[in-house]
């Protein structure tokens, strides 16, 4: 079974499992993009504009999103999008854990099928979610591992509409994912490492 239809299976089982939190208020939001991309980047939870269309990303952090692409001349299509949370929560208010253990196994699923080089991780709570104890402000813009994974926390496109000190931090951050990715090829997959993208200090 290719990946497409592994990912389309996936979404029909989220549609029919009715038991989900969320799922009698809101639009499933499964995710988008190549199903062969090395970059998947994971937000925590559809907004007002992604509700309404069923798609990841596409207010205005969604548009900023897009402009840091340009600036890469990643087309959007090439990276895969999604979100831990794959309905939006009232009023656009924080998942709760409960929310995010339901959809646990989805996610999980769909990072199985993608197999992405880089899980960049746009958000504290997406960013929580691979690495609990991490704090935002310190490992934006810093390889990280999460066994089996490999991590890239970023801010998160709307908290970076909110402050232009982190609208260019996650614009620098954003601008070396290339650098990143080469850098991972270079790496053991079973070493343990908290290392920025340029540096090759290893840490437990």
């Amino acid at each position: 079974m290719t990946k497409e239809k592994e990912l389309q299976k996936l979404k029909e089982e989220m549609e029919v499992h009715t038991s989900l939190p969320l799922a009698n208020t809101a639009t499933l939001v499964f995710g988008e993009g190549s199903p062969n991309a090395s970059i998947l980047f994971i937000g925590e939870a559809p907004g007002f504009h992604e509700d309404k269309q069923g798609r990841p990303f596409v207010g205005r952090a969604g548009q900023l999103l897009d402009e840091l692409l340009k600036e890469l001349d990643w087309p959007r299509e090439s990276v895969y999008i999604t979100n831990i949370v794959k309905r939006r929560p009232p009023q656009n208010r924080d998942p709760l854990p409960e929310e995010i253990d339901a959809y646990k196994p989805y996610l999980q699923n769909q990072i199985d099928i993608l197999q992405p080089k880089i899980i960049a991780t746009l958000g504290r709570f997406s960013m929580n979610y691979f690495l609990p104890d991490a704090k935002i402000s310190k490992t934006h813009g810093k390889l990280m591992r999460a066994k089996p994974y490999v991590v890239y926390p970023l801010y998160h496109p709307a908290a970076a509409l909110r402050s232009s000190a982190i609208k260019e931090d996650l614009r620098k951050d954003f601008l070396r994912l290339p650098q990143a990715i080469a850098h991972i090829e270079h790496i053991p997959k079973d070493s343990l490492f908290s290392t920025d993208a340029s540096d090759d200090t290893s840490s437990a």
